[in-house]
């Protein structure tokens, strides 16, 4: 299958999912893919963190769709200052309605990174006390992430849409086995949703 293709640039999207025994690794390995994206080794796109607790309850935190709340208030504001300018008081309560409203419809609507479908499929893969972090990225230097993984010794590599010969690389920098991937494989486009 084709990878979503990033329209600046041209280039297909990378998805690699990392699980940690502790939310305080995960949080240092979403640290340095920042910096690395600071540095220019790759286009961070979109990263979600899910946190799952001993109970099995997972808490999700992504870092560009936008909230149902934010973004009520964003259309709210804006919506009730051009109805006050339009329509005066009364313009000002009726925008200030729908465009709360017209906030929190765009907020379930819009998926700006990883799809809802590849969360899901993460938030279940993950195991009860560890966190997995997914990154979607561009302009991806391989050999960087190789290097940076070896920091990071006892994670477990979950999914990457990479070549076979990569996520072997990062798997042994992980001092971890070559993850059996089965489905969702290597290649598989990462809009669509994850095969069950």
């Amino acid at each position: 299958m084709s990878h979503e293709h990033d329209e600046s640039t041209d280039e297909p999207q990378v998805l690699v999912g990392v699980s940690f025994d502790d939310v305080f690794r995960a949080q240092e390995f979403l640290t340095e893919a920042t910096r690395m994206a600071a540095q220019g080794r790759l286009k961070l796109r979109d990263a979600v963190t899910i946190i799952k607790n001993e109970q099995g309850r997972s808490v999700v935190h992504e870092t560009i769709d936008p909230s149902p709340g934010r973004t009520a208030f964003t259309g709210a504001l804006w919506a009730s200052l051009l109805g006050l300018i339009i329509g005066g008081p009364v313009g000002w309560v009726a925008g200030a309605a729908l465009g709360a409203g017209a906030g929190a419809l765009t907020a379930k609507v819009v998926d700006l990174g990883i799809s809802d479908e590849w969360e899901h499929w993460f938030r279940e893969t993950v195991q009860p006390g560890n966190a997995m972090v997914a990154l979607l990225v561009t302009d991806l230097d391989r050999d960087a992430l190789v290097a940076e993984a070896a920091r990071f010794t006892g994670a477990r590599l979950v999914y990457a849409n990479l070549d076979d010969a990569t996520i072997a690389r990062i798997a042994e920098a992980l001092g971890t086995d070559v993850p059996q991937l089965g489905e969702p494989e290597p290649g598989d486009d990462v809009s669509a949703e994850p095969r069950e």
